[in-house]
């Protein structure tokens, strides 16, 4: 099935989102903001040394076939939502991407954990915590509520992404 919905950014009361600030070319389909057919998830890092918390809305073509949320789209914005708790320490942290490749790090690892349906007609919540940084290597826990429940959870392992040689 081909989606015919074209989502637009949702303006934020606290300015653009982390995707806009650090990477607003990035195509990626989960959270690029250049990627306009992408689900284009936006976070934001509301207070410093918080939590990266996140609102995704799905549609009606992520259905898993028993309407709830397709346990793929679920690993990709967890993936997506850690990757931009990952980019903001990276950045407060003052360890941007190495010469000669876009993004400081890259997912090395993803442990995703399923704990009830998520539902496809509502809003969910997403909020990533970086559990440990270095330069070599960041880690962060990330899940999805809904209901005061949560949904899913994963471990997410980022490397640092370094230029290889063809």
């Amino acid at each position: 099935m081909t989606s015919t919905r074209t989502p637009e950014p949702v303006p934020h009361p606290d300015g653009p989102s982390l995707q806009d600030r650090y990477l607003p070319d990035l195509p990626c389909f989960g959270c690029g903001p250049a990627n306009p057919r992408g689900l284009r998830l936006r976070s934001f890092a509301p207070d410093a040394g918080g939590p990266v918390v996140a609102a995704f809305t799905p549609w009606p073509e992520h259905d898993n076939g028993l309407g709830f949320l397709n346990g793929g789209i679920i690993a990709t914005v967890l993936d997506c939502h850690s990757a931009a708790a990952v980019v903001h320490a990276a950045h407060e942290n003052g360890w941007p991407a190495e010469p000669g490749v876009p993004l400081p790090y890259v997912t090395a690892g993803l442990d995703v954990r399923y704990r009830r349906p998520a539902p496809l007609a509502a809003t969910l919540g997403l909020v990533a915590e970086v559990r440990d940084a270095s330069y070599d290597e960041i880690t962060a826990h990330v899940r999805l509520e809904h209901d005061g429940k949560v949904r899913a959870e994963a471990e997410a392992t980022w490397k640092r992404w370094r230029p290889r040689p063809a």
